[in-house]
């Protein structure tokens, strides 16, 4: 481990905005920005306050916020070709967002200085000395991204480094080297930089995306040749296959390297953080994500397992609790019984691994597992099914009958009627209840037939649902297993259903739901 430390600059705001499918508000981008900050990233690209009206209004509600400790940067181009600094509007927009820190990129690739910029090579230098000089005379601290440096490094090298002369005369505070297309290996990067780091005095910096699936890979590998300041992103969102993403950067950078970049304390909100910047993102969250998604440190055969009980290191490369992420044993027919004995022991009921019990439950499993259920992402159909073989679940409502009705009615419109029918502490309960579709109307009318018996369940809601068929061949007379997942104010839990006829495997998945809502109401937790 090398001692120093790196400095982050976030640029999800900006760059990450530009991924397909994210779309960020005025408040989504202060909330963001709030949370960046508390969870300590020095630099946060605040976006180009030159591009729209939008950008400007943010610059200017930021300025009202109470940051604890985060530098704010507005990020825009140098002058347009032919044009002074003092009448280009997108440098007069830089000042207007009132920053300290601006970030001006700047052509560094002479592919892009004559087929983009239409200007010679003698211009594009004046406009980033010019742009750069203009700022800095105006007390702004100055960044210079050297956009697509490494590919203009390859095609002409005295040229690319030239652009980097100009910044650093200029008086630019940083120079950053950017992978725009994200298309170089891992050992050029690092050979690069080193090069370059012998050349320039001023603090050097890496921007690289992830055209290669090496922005990551290529961000160590700038930091270990002289690179001291990183940008990248949350998730690694950002424009084509996104940007480097700061979540498995920042461990790696201060647990691997030992380069301190954020406070201590910190870095157990990572997971927090990812999930949070998703959410507001409105973003799937990856399961397999390294060191904070939900798979990170899971574990499912029965060999891993079985050696995770006796030694955490035998299957894990970090403890999952330093970025706040937690370890989980998966239910399955691969996880022999250790995995059940997990699950028993964990709700305390008293089983080794040899017993009898603990053999029939995992050969339940198998069989289960061998018709289509699938249990590692529906822990809390297995803690019933748990419950009900040992006979340790009384049931809290009893199925009479259901019906759905799907009509479609002249004006095109389509309305879904569900009619149930459930014996509830001896009592005989109907309810008839519309919805969106036909498992919406029947998830509506169970409510609505236990609301009076068991008022928590106004608490639950379902926060998603998936489909899987599982034998295409079948057409549409094949197996479907479908998964819930809902949650309360505690916790989520997920629950399944396998059957030929959607409706019924729909039925299975909310029942459970249902049904684990009061079994954790029950237990008190």
């Amino acid at each position: 481990m090398s001692a120093g430390a790196v400095t982050l600059y976030d640029t999800t705001l900006r760059d990450g905005a530009q991924a397909e499918g994210i779309s960020y508000s005025v408040s989504d981008k202060l909330r963001i920005a709030e949370r960046l900050d508390a969870f300590g990233l020095p630099y946060i690209e605040g976006g180009w306050p030159g591009s729209n009206p939008k950008e400007l209004e943010f610059f200017a509600k930021i300025r009202k916020r109470r940051l604890q400790q985060a530098q704010v940067v507005a990020f825009g181009s140098t002058r347009h070709p032919m044009k002074s600094v003092t009448r280009d509007a997108n440098v007069q927009a830089l000042l207007k967002a009132e920053t300290a820190v601006i970030t001006v990129f700047g052509k560094a690739w002479d592919l892009h200085v004559h087929e983009v910029l239409r200007t010679s090579l003698d211009e594009n230098l004046r406009m980033i000395e010019e742009t750069v000089r203009y700022l800095v005379q105006r007390g702004k601290i100055v960044i210079f991204d050297a956009e697509h440096f490494f590919d203009g490094y390859q095609a002409n090298q005295t040229y690319a480094l030239k652009t980097l002369d100009v910044a650093q005369a200029a008086g630019a505070e940083t120079l950053v080297l950017c992978d725009t297309n994200g298309g170089r290996l891992t050992d050029e990067i690092h050979q690069i930089v080193g090069t370059v780091r012998q050349l320039v005095r001023t603090l050097l910096g890496i921007h690289v995306h992830n055209d290669s699936d090496l922005a990551v890979a290529n961000s160590i590998a700038a930091v270990n040749a002289g690179c001291t300041h990183v940008q990248g992103t949350i998730n690694g969102y950002g424009e084509r296959c996104g940007n480097a993403d700061f979540i498995s950067l920042i461990p790696l950078l201060q647990l691997k390297l030992g380069k301190r970049c954020v406070p201590e304390d910190r870095l157990k909100l990572l997971t927090d953080l990812s999930r949070f910047v998703a959410e507001v993102s409105n973003m799937a969250v990856r399961t397999n994500h390294p060191f904070v998604g939900e798979s990170a440190f899971a574990h499912k055969g029965g060999v891993h397992v079985n050696a995770m009980l006796k030694h955490p290191k035998t299957y894990e490369h970090m403890d999952p609790h330093l970025v706040g992420n937690q370890r989980r044993f998966l239910i399955s027919e691969l996880g022999g019984t250790t995995g059940v004995l997990l699950k028993i022991k964990e709700l305390e009921m008293g089983f080794s691994k040899g017993s009898p019990t603990t053999r029939k439950i995992h050969k339940l499993l198998q069989q289960l597992e061998h018709r289509g259920y699938h249990f590692e992402a529906a822990e809390g159909s297995f803690e019933l099914l748990l419950a009900r073989h040992l006979k340790r679940l009384k049931p809290f409502f009893g199925l009479e009958g259901f019906r759905v009705i799907v009509e479609k009615r002249p004006n095109g419109r389509l309305v879904s009627e569900a009619a149930i029918k459930l014996r509830v502490q001896k009592a005989v309960e109907h309810a008839v209840a519309e919805g969106d579709g036909p498992v919406n109307a029947l998830d509506n009318a169970l409510r609505k037939a236990l609301k009076d018996f068991y008022p928590t369940l106004a608490e639950m809601h379902l926060t998603d649902f998936k489909v899987r068929v599982l034998d295409e061949k079948r057409g549409t007379a094949a197996k479907v297993r479908v998964l819930i997942q809902s949650q309360d104010a505690k916790s989520s839990w997920g629950t399944i259903g396998v059957s030929e006829n959607i409706i019924e495997a729909s039925w299975q998945a909310l029942m459970d739901s249902v049904e684990y809502k009061l079994l954790k109401e029950q237990r008190g937790q």
